[in-house]
């Protein structure tokens, strides 16, 4: 019924292609791979179960967090500490790590005038300039900004590239080889493409035009990765799979601490969001995250199980179905597979 559903909606051109990996403890209930996509040389290219995806988005909760997370528990970071304390430039005393990452920080939801890909802007100085919409915790506004302020945050704490700590302190123990920003040259054709631009498909190139601008290294984007090393993400978070890196406190800490329906960087379903879009059989807490160019990872705590669902949506142009299609099918895995 799953299998069916994906490859009717890659047969309808709602996806060119996607990966959905689906497990239970630690059970793999699904593992499967559909349609393809036009590379940036115009060849058609069958999706593999370990092809790269840019995850967009899921760079907030799969590098940002994690990074914020480990500062916190080697006490170089507090969730209440001014984002003034790190970056002097950022006018605003009263804004916090918290609020950043709960998206209740008062940031507007992205620059104005939207950035696009030709744009020659200096993104950093833009933030530094933006006002606040509203006061902090007032209401939760989605923001691209914000994030990307935690990103120079774990730069100026740790004295590194976000790339070089991520990738050094997270991605590698945690098993996660093929999890990397900048993806390499040579590698780039092991990207599902993403959206057609100036006449040809962007490909293992960042997608997110503030991230392109920031060199393909941000907080709230630049990602690539496989759903493969997702999965070991996913198992981390849900409790099935042992690491040494951020004690499991502080990983509960980020989808318990809930402001409404956000936890720390992640979307957590409290059942009562009518904008909730995962599907509402699953558990109260149940917590994950989407990205532009069509990904998503949803866990559930109560049952210890998981969906990875990678798709490059955008491929067909950026007016997609993903809020109904991640409804329905997150309904159906949680139905058919997780109870």
């Amino acid at each position: 019924m799953i299998d069916a559903y994906i490859n009717e909606l890659v047969q309808e051109k709602k996806i060119p292609s996607a990966v959905l990996i689906v497990q239970k403890k630690q059970r793999r209930m699904l593992t499967s791979s559909y349609g393809a996509y036009t590379g940036e040389d115009d060849r058609e290219l069958a999706i593999e179960i370990d092809t790269l995806f840019d995850l967009a988005s899921l760079t907030k909760i799969v590098a940002t967090l994690p990074a914020i997370l480990l500062l916190m528990s080697r006490n170089q970071l507090m969730l209440n500490r001014p984002i003034q304390f790190f970056l002097p430039e950022f006018k605003f005393s009263t804004i916090t790590i918290q609020h950043l990452l709960q998206h209740c920080s008062g940031l507007p939801a992205d620059l104005t005038p939207v950035v696009e890909r030709h744009h020659k802007r200096d993104i950093m100085k833009e933030i530094f300039a933006s006002e606040v919409v509203c006061q902090p915790n007032e209401q939760v506004l989605y923001s691209d900004l914000g994030m990307i302020l935690l990103g120079k945050v774990i730069e100026k704490v740790t004295g590194k590239s976000l790339k070089g700590f991520v990738e050094q302190e997270i991605f590698m123990p945690w098993g996660m080889h093929r999890t990397c920003f900048q993806l390499p040259k040579h590698n780039r054709g092991l990207a599902a493409a993403t959206e057609r631009v100036s006449g040809k498909f962007v490909q293992g190139i960042v997608h997110d035009e503030k991230a392109l601008l920031l060199d393909g290294i941000a907080g709230s984007a630049g990602l690539f990765s496989c759903a493969e090393d997702l999965a070991k993400y996913a198992e981390i978070w849900v409790g099935t799979r042992q690491q040494n890196v951020i004690p499991y406190q502080w990983l509960k800490l980020a989808y318990t601490e809930v402001f409404r329906n956000r936890g720390l960087g992640f979307e957590v379903w409290m059942g009562e969001d009518s904008t909730f879009c995962f599907g509402r059989r699953w558990s109260k807490g149940s917590f994950g995250h989407t990205g532009f160019t069509g990904t998503s990872i949803w866990m559930d705590p109560v049952h210890q199980g998981f969906a990875i669902f990678l798709t490059n949506a955008v491929h067909y142009g950026r007016k997609t179905s993903m809020r109904s299609i991640r409804e329905r099918l997150h309904t159906m895995i949680y139905e058919k597979l997780l109870i």
